[in-house]
């Protein structure tokens, strides 16, 4: 009994400790509902390549949080397995290599998309604790600080 017990707090405890799922919209216009059904309250249109978090999927439906806080719904099929975050501050460093003296490569404004970008070298794209590797979508790449995004 204490042994059962023990396993159903552990599993209490370690649930909130497990990292967050991020994916980004796959449609040009993905429809977010107040509820997991096509006759809810639609509440906002978001474009391709958003990053939301994924709170719960039930029945082909996908409850999310978008960068802003906001909570709804989307159908499941609207979601796509790439990875994308958005800058948080008005002005963030994208450097040349996951540290704080290294050269600024670009600097992405507030709301700017950018790729993560997955290598063979770095198949998380974590190349550094605290750091992701971005690309924008001209070509330039760098490294970037993950208190400065969201969906990552």
């Amino acid at each position: 009994m204490a042994r059962a017990a023990l396993a159903w707090l552990l599993l209490f405890v370690a649930a909130p400790l497990a990292a967050a799922e991020y994916r980004a919209t796959a449609e040009p216009a993905t429809v977010l509902y107040d509820a997991p059904s096509a006759k809810a309250k639609p509440m906002f249109v978001y474009g391709r390549d958003v990053p939301v978090e994924v709170l719960v999927g039930v029945e082909g439906w996908t409850k999310i949080r978008d960068s802003s806080g906001t909570i709804g719904w989307m159908p499941s099929k609207s979601l796509a397995e790439k990875r994308v975050v958005v800058v948080r501050p008005p002005v963030a460093d994208v450097r040349a290599s996951p540290e704080e003296n290294a050269p600024v490569v670009f600097r992405a404004e507030q709301n700017v998309i950018l790729d993560v970008a997955e290598t063979a070298a770095s198949p998380s794209a974590v190349a550094a604790p605290g750091w992701v590797h971005v690309r924008h979508r001209d070509g330039a790449s760098g490294y970037i600080r993950l208190s400065q995004v969201f969906g990552f």
